[in-house]
């Protein structure tokens, strides 16, 4: 027997969303990796009908380690023949004792948040591990530099406003 049609109106099918190519996942992932390699955060990108947002969580908060301290022996050099040796006593009194803190990047040293804040650390200070004893500027981010055990500052051997390289001696401690 035949079925009799309906003379209601079929419903409006639910849309399906469309399956992206695979051309647009390569570019996709090609976008996601260049905002890795330029640390870009968000991405809005409309093209042919098609409106993509990419967003990346925020950054993960960096903690510097002070690098372990190397003691090297002094080294004596034997005096050219006809010079008379500098008195070794007094050079010996003028070097300073202690283990060296350097710093882990390159960048502008400053040794508080604002130049109307107290200094982080000061000679004498005895910190604790974990303490930011500094921040270091680097491509207008501020990193703070963190005590990575426990210790007494000696001498701070760099300037507030400062740049610093890479393994540039920053305070002396013990």
């Amino acid at each position: 027997m035949a079925r009799k049609r309906s003379d209601k109106p079929n419903p409006p099918a639910t849309p399906q969303p469309a399956r992206p190519s695979p051309d647009r996942i390569n570019q996709l992932e090609r976008l996601i990796e260049l905002m890795v390699s330029k640390d870009v955060v968000e991405v809005e990108l409309e093209e042919a009908g098609t409106r993509w947002r990419v967003r990346r969580t925020e950054p993960q908060t960096v903690t510097y380690a002070a690098p372990a301290a190397v003691s090297m022996p002094p080294m004596s050099m034997a005096p050219a023949a006809g010079h008379a040796a500098p008195a070794a006593p007094a050079a010996a009194g003028a070097e300073p004792q202690g283990e060296v803190f350097k710093s882990p990047m390159l960048g502008t040293f400053y040794r508080a948040a604002s130049p109307e804040a107290e200094p982080f650390a000061k000679v004498g200070d005895k910190v604790t591990a974990d303490k930011t004893l500094c921040i270091i500027e680097a491509m207008k981010v501020m990193n703070e530099i963190k005590a990575e055990r426990e210790f007494e500052i000696l001498d701070i051997l760099v300037k507030n406003g400062e740049p610093v390289e890479f393994g540039q001696p920053l305070f002396l401690i013990k």
